[in-house]
């Protein structure tokens, strides 16, 4: 009786901790419609003229209100301030934040740049990507991004923090 049990219990662990059947990938994918612009030095080597544009642009968002489907002053949502941003430079990108988790090139988190997404996992008990940023600054041991918080609205937080350092999932490169 013991052993029918113990082997019933580890039947039903193991077949449900299986994964999903469906994968989906497309690490090379990309959605880029905007022309090359010029490179010019800075302190962290070359970086393009039309990533600063984008972060400027973000940045005057700071302190929106969040809204749930938002792409204006009035309220944004994180993938909304990633579209609207990048849609400035004529930089088309998919709307969803699931959709441009698929979108460019994946990236390590030691080799970000600024311009590059970082996606997010934020429900718990979940690793599935739900919010999304834009890195505004790269240094060696230091990543700051700008995104849209549920809580907060439009704001800038680094990737160190304890709550963003544990939530995220990947980084990609979509210019």
């Amino acid at each position: 009786m013991q052993k029918s049990f113990l082997i019933i219990l580890c039947l039903l662990c193991f077949s449900a901790c299986k994964s999903s059947k469906t994968v989906t990938k497309s690490s090379k994918r990309t959605h880029k419609s905007a022309p090359a612009t010029k490179k010019i030095g800075s302190n962290n080597g070359t970086y393009n003229t039309q990533v600063e544009s984008i972060i400027d642009y973000a940045k005057t968002f700071d302190g929106v209100k969040y809204k749930y489907g938002g792409t204006t002053k009035k309220g944004m949502d994180c993938s909304g301030l990633i579209v609207t941003s990048f849609k400035k430079e004529a930089v088309q990108l998919p709307r969803t934040t699931s959709k441009l988790a698929v979108s460019g090139d994946w990236v390590d988190v030691k080799e970000v740049q600024k311009g590059d997404l970082l996606f997010f996992a934020t429900s718990k008990n979940s690793r599935s990507v739900n919010h999304v940023g834009i890195v505004t600054e790269s240094r060696t041991g230091f990543v700051e991004f700008i995104h849209a918080s549920t809580s907060r609205g439009v704001m800038i937080s680094e990737l160190s923090e304890r709550y963003w350092y544990f939530a995220f999932v990947q980084a990609r490169r979509v210019l």
